[in-house]
């Protein structure tokens, strides 16, 4: 889970006459992530397209292009097609023809359509002026302008030019200028400085009003053709839909086939393909493409990427044994192209190609394994958050297993609630059950995973959609009997005064497990960096490891616990401890603990002082090793990084008690709530009220005006608070957790950058092979 699956190099040399069933036989295996050849090694050139790729090529864009027109989905649903080459060149040009006329039609709809609301929207000038059309055109020695402005600076505008003899008529904003003049310029340029946007007058006569009508009509009739063409669109979507995609489909094979070429490095008459695969499939790949190629093909695992004993992936490692058992070069060492069976087949070029220099092996390119994450099927909805932010590199650890065990962890405690969960669970099976998407899916199953954890903390915490009553029947009471009678839940998130020593518990929890996520993480860095020697690889991380774990084991330890929180040392303390170093402020008197100051009596009081100082000397330890490794930086570094991204954590009790707010604010404008002893109690499930009430709630509302009112705005209170609750767990819960991953987690130790794992082959959905 750690590492990605094991991957390995191969050759594959050939002769040119069998590449295309070579190239058929791994496109069919779909394993082979084909290396592109860039080393430009002498004698070896890129290899060219096979024959047809250049149409095919085409023809995808035109299938694509009808796609787009049409809006084909992906989810269809109907037979499989066998696509002949014949066939489907006769079928495409005629789809290619009738889609292309329809959308031809669509789009000259649409332009006159456009054409026309245009014309509409400058006509409302002339309805405004009432001058009818005809009247504003065909002067010999008349200009007209029309437009929207200000009468009152056109008139003065005019004035102030050189045309003497002009008429301005006005409507409400528009404006029409008559002048007498031999040419439109002078009007024009009188027009500058006033307020007025010319619009041109249309070749029409009549009222304009009357005209406008006329466009509305011919725009309604071109709305109704535009219509017509859309539905035959549509019709024509759902008729060749099916056979578009399988041409697309079966195009996209063909011109992966074809194009396969570019990639290799080819002499005159041989070629050489390089690529990764996981190890276990190399001798499918060998026994495949030499049955296909009848002989004429070599596969040799060239190097196989292993971890070594310190758990660093070693991918320069040469393949030992022959080629007839472990696939690798004669007898192990270096490989020479020039030699083997498939040399015979180059034996009359002018130039044959050298091995290297130095006789050892020289790829094809300089590039890594791809990944391939190596996780168990409920683990891998986990991977999508981890590429979020990339993929692991080859040499890295793999953190999905550690956000499968974290993110639903922190995500249910801070929630923890039955009808929560249930809801969130019920909402990633959705996800789930109606998504195509891989990446959706993911996080569908993120979001059970989270809703089964937050069910989990919420039977532990008895409550359900903030309700305690759900725990009273499960768990019992002091006064009465529950399903598992333990007297009640086994823990409370803290909110209430009775239970505050569950709310401070939880604070040291979040430290606590703030301390255990960071000290994984510099694990995770300590074997990234094993490659650089043990001895470096623990000044650089193991010291973060020291100073973490060290200044925390201090701060929980009794060395001067002056300014150090009192509740660290009782609230996980026996139910009745004498602890010397605390007083109760009240008497002075030494502070016995009791049964509400305890929230989880696991009998810790403190580490010892000599602990503490075990401790305090690791972390200066680790800070010496740090500023060697890092420089005066890791000064400042120890205080954010061992210190204040382990408070970070502390987020975690934070929304726990406010989402467990929420909740009760809901359940207390609705059912109503009295405070006794420390404790809130619903009144609407109570048998009376034995206390302070706090509200009376909107269910309680006295008089049958009260009680009409109460409970229509209380279930509206109640769907809607609880919803709010739903939403802003995901967006506070949801966030906060994915932020202490990736920001304190991550920050750690991780990269990414991996390369993915691309095989060369197609898994067909639409077309089914002749």
């Amino acid at each position: 889970m750690l590492r990605p699956e094991r991957m390995s190099r191969v050759s594959i040399t050939g002769s040119q006459r069998v590449m295309d069933d070579v190239i058929e036989a791994a496109h069919s295996l779909d394993l082979l992530h084909i290396s592109e050849y860039t080393n430009e090694i002498d004698g070896f050139d890129p290899g060219s397209p096979i024959e047809g790729a250049d149409s095919a090529s085409k023809k995808l864009v035109t299938v694509r292009s009808l796609k787009s027109i049409l809006g084909v989905e992906e989810d269809y649903e109907g037979p499989t097609h066998v696509v002949e080459d014949d066939e489907l060149e006769t079928e495409l040009e005629d789809v290619r023809q009738e889609v292309n006329e329809l959308d031809d039609r669509r789009d000259e709809i649409d332009a006159e359509i456009r054409e026309i609301e245009e014309d509409i929207e400058q006509l409302e000038v002339f309805v405004d002026l009432g001058i009818d059309l005809d009247l504003l055109a065909g002067y010999d020695s008349l200009e007209v302008a029309v437009g929207e402005g200000d009468a009152t600076e056109v008139d003065a505008a005019l004035a102030d030019s050189e045309i003497e003899q002009y008429a301005v008529e006005s409507g409400e904003d528009a404006v029409a200028v008559f002048a007498r003049t031999d040419d439109r310029d002078p009007l024009e340029e009188a027009l500058v400085g006033a307020t007025f946007a010319a619009v041109e007058i249309p070749e029409a006569s009549g009222d304009p009003a009357a005209y406008i009508s006329q466009r509305r009509q011919r725009k309604d009739e071109l709305e109704d053709e535009f219509e017509d063409v859309e539905d035959e669109l549509e019709d024509l979507e759902e008729e060749v839909g099916g056979f578009l995609l399988a041409a697309e489909e079966q195009l996209t094979i063909d011109v992966e086939k074809r194009e396969a070429p570019l990639s290799f490095a080819t002499t005159k008459n041989a070629f050489v393909a390089e690529g990764w695969l996981p190890t276990e499939d190399v001798e499918t790949l060998r026994t495949t493409l030499e049955e296909a190629a009848g002989g004429s093909v070599e596969v040799e695992e060239l190097e196989r990427a292993e971890y070594d004993e310190d758990g660093h992936v070693e991918h320069t490692e040469e393949v030992e044994g022959d080629s007839g058992s472990s696939g690798g070069p004669p007898g192990g060492g270096d490989v020479d192209r020039t030699d083997g069976p498939i040399a015979r087949e180059m034996a009359d070029e002018e130039e044959q190609p050298e091995a290297a220099a130095d006789g050892g092996y020289v790829p094809l390119a300089d590039d890594s394994p791809p990944v391939v994450q190596d996780n168990p099927r409920g683990v891998k909805p986990f991977q999508a958050l981890v590429d979020v932010i990339n993929r692991p590199k080859y040499t890295e650890l793999d953190p999905t297993v550690v956000l499968f065990l974290t993110f639903p962890a922190f995500f249910g405690f801070m929630i923890g609630d039955v009808g929560y969960g249930i809801l969130y669970l019920g909402m990633g099976y959705w996800i789930v059950s109606n998504s195509e998407s891989d990446v959706v899916k993911s996080l569908g199953g993120i979001a059970m995973w989270a809703g089964a954890f937050t069910a989990i903390f919420g039977v532990l915490y008895g409550e359900f959609f903030g309700l305690h009553q759900f725990g009273y029947i499960l768990w019992g009471t002091d006064s009465a009997t529950g399903i598992i009678d333990i007297g009640g839940a086994p823990i409370h998130k803290g909110l209430q005064p009775h239970y505050i020593a569950y709310a401070q518990a939880w604070l040291l929890v979040s430290v606590i497990a703030g301390v255990l996520h960071l000290v994984v993480g510099r694990v995770f860095d300590f074997f990234n960096k094993l490659h650089h020697g043990v001895v470096e690889a623990f000044v650089e991380s193991g010291s973060w490891i020291m100073m973490t774990a060290g200044l925390w084991v201090w701060i929980f330890s009794t060395h001067l616990t002056g300014p150090k929180p009192d509740f660290m040392f009782y609230v996980f303390s026996a139910k009745e401890t004498t602890i010397p170093f605390l007083t109760d402020p009240a008497t002075g008197e030494t502070l016995v603990t009791t049964k509400d100051m305890v929230a989880l009596p696991l009998g810790f009081t403190g580490f010892p002082e000599t602990v503490g100082f075990v401790g305090l000397a690791a972390f200066f330890v680790g800070l010496a090793l740090a500023i060697y490794a890092e420089g005066g930086i890791a000064l400042i570094e120890s205080v954010t990084q061992a210190f204040g991204h382990v408070v970070s954590y502390t987020r975690i009790a934070a929304v726990l008690l406010a989402k467990a707010g929420m909740a009760l604010a809901v359940n207390l404008l609705v059912f109503g709530a009295y405070r006794e002893g420390g404790e809130f109690h619903l009144i609407f499930f109570s048998d009376g009220v034995h206390g302070d009430v706090l509200f009376q709630g909107l269910l309680n509302l006295d008089g049958p005006v009260g009680l009409v009112f109460g409970v229509l705005f209380g279930v509206v209170v109640l769907l809607l608070g609880h919803l709010l609750v739903l939403v802003l767990g995901i967006t506070s819960a949801g966030l906060q957790a994915v932020r202490l991953e990736y920001v304190e987690f991550f920050g750690k130790f991780y990269e990414g950058g991996g390369t993915v794992y691309n095989p060369f082959g197609y898994e067909r959905t639409y077309t089914a092979e002749e």
